[in-house]
């Protein structure tokens, strides 16, 4: 599903009329991991809301597939935009309420009426596409790991089969071993489901690798916006504009500038070592 922003600009309607994001023009690559960068105050959430219609548009438009998201413009069919682009907030495990794995993820196709004759498919297949089995059905969501409960979270969304999953802060609060997990399955997701993943997060260090294209906001304005190369390759500006660099980015410019030794775009340890290894 293509998505692409044009000319879209963002106002609180308020006393202040802040306005939060300012003639962003850019475009959400297809069946690629999309990474949504920028400090606090930089209008990432207004950016992933108005993609599925949660707000929309002072100016500009954006065109979600065959979707127009125009100002003020009332969206034809939105539970349908709903269903192709899911979004999972940050501590989204904090909304549980039922008393069952299975419940949970069911509940969101229920309320929408969705009409489904194989819901029990369904719902067993949103797990698998996880990394979970049929055990975990008759689970008290509650009583699940903090990672176990960030995949039922995205499972209640994968029900619908999305085509555009949104995942905002998704690793927040899980563990070292959470968080590898986590990324495994984003690879997954698009690997083998095509799935169109956007992720906001700070946490670089962790999904800097999986990046396929980054959109850089900074005071509601795009910054930069391209591959790893394009995007990394001037991290002072970066700096300049508070945006979290990853480490591995920022000892590898070190080495460069101090030694004049170029150790290549490595995007992991492994890689580095030998990089290293090479030029000693």
């Amino acid at each position: 599903m293509e998505i692409e922003f044009k000319n879209v600009s963002y106002t609180y309607d308020s006393i202040e009329k802040k306005e939060v994001l300012k003639e962003i023009t850019t475009k959400i690559i297809k069946e690629k991991i999309n990474i949504i960068l920028g400090p606090s105050g930089s209008g990432k959430t207004t950016f992933i809301e108005l993609i599925n219609g949660l707000l929309l548009p002072s100016k500009g438009k954006i065109k979600v597939g065959n979707f127009i998201i125009g100002d003020k413009k009332k969206i034809k069919n939105i539970k349908q935009l709903r269903f192709d682009v899911g979004l999972v907030f940050q501590f989204p495990e904090e909304q549980f309420f039922k008393e069952t794995v299975k419940k949970e993820i069911a509940f969101g196709m229920e309320y929408f009426k969705y009409k489904l004759n194989v819901l029990d498919k369904r719902i067993i297949d949103s797990l698998k596409m996880v990394g979970l089995d049929e055990s975990y059905l008759n689970c008290n969501p509650l009583e699940l790991s903090d990672g176990e409960k960030r995949k039922v979270a995205i499972a209640s969304i994968l029900v619908f089969n999305p085509k555009v999953l949104i995942l905002d802060e998704p690793t927040v609060g899980l563990d070292n071993k959470s968080r590898k997990d986590l990324v495994r399955l984003i690879l997954r997701l698009k690997k083998h489901h095509k799935k169109t993943v956007i992720i906001v997060s700070h946490d670089l260090d962790v999904l800097y690798p999986i990046g396929d294209n980054y959109i850089v906001l900074s005071e509601g304005k795009l910054l930069k916006n391209g591959n790893r190369e394009e995007v990394f390759k001037n991290i002072r500006l970066l700096k300049k504009h508070n945006i979290v660099v990853p480490k591995i980015v920022e000892f590898i410019n070190r080495v460069k500038e101090k030694k004049d030794i170029k150790l290549g775009d490595e995007d992991n340890t492994r890689d580095l070592m030998k990089a290293i290894y090479r030029n000693v």
